[in-house]
């Protein structure tokens, strides 16, 4: 196991960010920037015995300043869509960005993407990790409280790349944190992900108006192109006329994950692309699950080894509270009070099939 730290550029500012290579003794590599908390590399070996990288990911630091698709990133305050853009807490209104629609969506346009957060790293004998921390001041993106944020992630020689979020505020406030990487198990620079096999353990989704904030509908996956409790390629069923795919242009919805025990981490997804044998496995101890294939990616230049990303490139798994939690009473809530712990993980493991 070993960590290595090294510059990556300057922010707008003029501050120094970095980037913090975490290995394991197996071949596989995360690299983290303390600017936005983002996962920028995640070298796995494929069935070959050749090192993948499979985010998606800019080459400099100078693309994270423009990444509008979240690539790699820490969300928060809240991730995922806020409806009309406010939120009432302890009897008072928040009016919040409109930056989505009449919605806000990832907490506004000054996003935690583009925060350089503190940073200690950590190296022990079966596990390394850096621990990324900032203070959100009372009303940044228009939320109520000073809220510490800490994100940590590890790596260990099970090849599991831990992430764990914990946060406290002085004030009642929304907290919903996520990480917002885009998978590709072929490499990042690869094509789109649409013959990757994806089984999910939900039997429900929320459905969603067609500004895809969600109705407050449970609706049952069975007989639905949004079922994967059995494997199915992602492709398969992707542009069936079925409405919830037509409003979203793709899988762009909430899971209601089928966990055992609430509070109690659980495997909730696995992923697999058979032509680098590559699979990745998803737990977590949050309710929701955000699966998002890409739709909005758009030809995006300045990617890793040159890379131009377009639609479908690449598959999120945005562990989370259920979209606009904050609003509608139908979900468990994401509004904490003050001095309340928001504390949850989530595990992406990484292995051969």
């Amino acid at each position: 196991m070993e960590i290595k730290v090294k510059e990556f550029g300057k922010t707008k500012d003029g501050k120094i960010a970095h980037l913090y290579s975490l290995k394991n003794d197996n071949g596989m590599e995360v690299v983290i920037s303390d600017f936005g908390a983002c996962i920028v590399n995640v070298f796995v070996p494929d069935k070959d015995g050749k090192t993948r990288d499979v985010v998606l990911g800019f080459k400099d630091l100078e693309g994270y300043f423009d990444n509008g698709e979240g690539f790699g990133a820490f969300v928060g305050r809240n991730a995922n869509r806020i409806a009309n853009a406010k939120v009432t807490i302890a009897g008072k209104e928040y009016a919040l960005e409109v930056n989505d629609g009449p919605n806000n969506l990832h907490s506004g346009s000054n996003k935690s993407f583009y925060e350089l957060f503190d940073a200690e790293y950590f190296k022990e004998e079966d596990t390394v990790c850096v621990e990324l921390s900032k203070l959100f001041p009372d009303m940044g993106q228009g939320f109520p409280g000073n809220l510490d944020v800490t994100v940590t992630y590890t790596l260990t020689q099970d090849n599991e790349l831990l992430l764990e979020y914990f946060a406290t505020c002085d004030q009642d406030t929304v907290i919903n944190l996520t990480n917002h990487s885009y998978f590709n198990l072929n490499g990042h620079n690869s094509g789109n992900i649409l013959g990757h096999v994806l089984t999910i353990d939900a039997d429900a989704f929320t459905p969603t108006n067609d500004a895809l904030i969600p109705t407050g509908e449970i609706r049952d996956v069975t007989g639905t192109p949004m079922d994967f409790r059995k494997p199915f390629k992602i492709g398969d069923r992707i542009n069936d006329d079925y409405e919830p795919l037509k409003q979203a242009g793709g899988y762009d919805h909430n899971y209601v994950l089928n966990l055992a025990e609430d509070g109690v981490i659980g495997k909730v997804a696995e992923v697999y692309a058979p032509e680098s044998g590559i699979k990745m496995e998803v737990f977590t101890d949050l309710p929701g699950m955000q699966l998002y294939t890409g739709n909005f990616i758009n030809h995006k230049t300045g990617g890793k080894d040159g890379a131009t990303y377009e639609k479908r490139d690449g598959v999120c798994f945005e562990s989370q509270f259920f979209p606009d939690a904050c609003n509608n009473p139908k979900f468990r809530t994401s509004i904490f009070k003050a001095g309340e712990e928001y504390d949850y993980a989530t595990i992406f493991k990484f292995g051969l099939k």
